[in-house]
């Protein structure tokens, strides 16, 4: 029996699991980040209901989606790429020699985190309603769908698994962050150059495809298109960026 795999035995994926929830929230960037997401997704909640005045305890919730969108996969790719952006990948392998473990673990607290947000954005929707409401003098809606909830958090753990395979295929923060931000937009212009456009946006544009998942109404053909857009954009770069990590030498 060799030394890292003694080593490798002696560590519980559940101390893997803690260390990198420890790692992504314990650098200055994560935390900025972090706080970000929070302060943006409550302001945006808080906002829009004292703003605007639906009373709707899930339409006030899914205002938070614009800032969840955005960051939570931008944190996926800080969490994946911070080894070698700080070049700290030598020691993580050397104490844990099965990268695959590793990814794993780096992948939990962030998917995690995604799930957290969400009902976060839910629990500080509820006094928002109220207030709305009694501000606009407006009934308030407090029904929630949970096929709609359900599709609504499994939206944005797609969203961010997305970060996180984009952040494992180039192992590069700023290149990765550029592609997610330009995506959305990219697929914009794409759905505006005729029927193709419409096509291609249909079956391989993440946030379209959503769409039916977040309305808690899927069809056949929306499970199909919804499978298209994941495997193209969140398996197939996973599957490349875990071999290349798996591969790639640390220096």
């Amino acid at each position: 029996m060799t030394t890292d795999t003694r080593i490798a035995r002696r560590i519980p994926f559940g101390r893997l699991v803690r260390v990198e929830t420890r790692k992504m929230l314990d650098t200055r960037t994560s935390v900025i980040m972090t706080g970000t997401l929070i302060l943006l997704a409550l302001a945006l909640v808080a906002g829009r209901g004292i703003a605007t005045g639906p009373a709707n305890l899930f339409t006030l919730a899914g205002t938070a989606a614009i800032a969840l969108g955005v960051l939570l996969p931008v944190l996926g790719i800080l969490t994946v790429t911070g080894e070698w952006s700080h070049r700290t990948a030598l020691t993580t392998f050397a104490l844990e020699p099965r990268r695959g473990r590793v990814l794993v673990a780096k992948c939990v607290p962030v998917l995690a985190a995604a799930v957290v947000a969400c009902l976060l954005a839910l629990l500080v929707a509820v006094p928002v309603t109220a207030v709305a409401a009694a501000v606009h003098g407006v009934e308030a809606t407090w029904r929630l769908e949970p096929g709609a909830v359900l599709g609504w958090i499994a939206t944005m753990v797609i969203l961010t698994a997305q970060g996180l395979a984009m952040g494992m295929l180039l192992l590069n923060a700023p290149a990765a962050i550029v592609i997610s931000l330009v995506n959305p937009m990219a697929w914009g212009f794409v759905g505006q150059l005729g029927g193709a456009g419409e096509f291609l946006t249909e079956w391989f544009d993440l946030n379209t495809t959503t769409n039916a998942l977040i309305d808690g109404r899927m069809t056949g053909g929306d499970l199909a298109r919804l499978a298209t857009s994941v495997l193209v954009w969140v398996v197939i770069p996973m599957g490349a960026g875990v071999l290349r990590v798996l591969r790639r030498e640390v220096r």
